[in-house]
C-alpha cells in the first residue's frame, strides 16, 4: 500500500509569488464603510397642555365613571399632558367626584367615589 502513497496526495498548487501576495493583501478589504442607523424614532404625540370645554366635559363625565383612575390612564383616554392630567385628578379628589387608593410620588392610583370607603 506503500507505492500508491502518490494517488492519495493532491495535485500540487502553483504557489505565488511575494509580489502577488502582497498586490492581494493590499487590495482586499476595501469594502464600502458601514453606515451609522438613524435609530428609532418615535412619533410626537400632540396632546394638550390646558382643558378646552369639550376635553373638559369628557373629563367630568368620564372619570368619576371609571374603576381604576391614574394620570397615565388619562393621558392616553383624553390626550392630554400627564401634568395636566395630576392637577386636575386633585381638583376631582377635592371635589368629591374621585376617591383617592394609592399615593405616591412616581404614581397615583384613583378609583371612582362610593358612598362609604370600604374599609378592611
Amino acid at each position: 500500500l506503500d507505492h500508491f502513497f502518490f494517488l492519495l496526495l493532491p495535485p500540487k498548487v502553483q504557489q505565488k509569488s511575494k509580489a502577488a501576495k502582497a498586490l492581494a493583501a493590499a487590495s482586499g478589504g476595501k469594502s464600502k464603510k458601514k453606515k451609522w442607523s438613524k435609530g428609532k424614532s418615535r412619533e410626537k404625540a400632540n396632546q394638550k397642555v390646558m382643558f378646552d370645554e369639550e376635553t373638559y366635559a369628557r373629563f367630568t363625565n368620564e372619570v368619576p365613571k371609571m374603576k381604576l383612575i391614574t394620570p397615565s390612564g388619562l393621558v392616553e383616554k383624553l390626550k392630554i399632558t400627564a401634568s395636566l392630567a395630576r392637577a386636575a385628578l386633585l381638583e376631582a379628589e377635592e371635589q368629591g367626584l374621585i376617591r383617592r387608593v394609592a399615593w405616591h410620588s412616581r404614581q397615583q392610583i384613583f378609583t371612582r367615589a362610593t358612598a362609604a370607603p370600604a374599609e378592611e
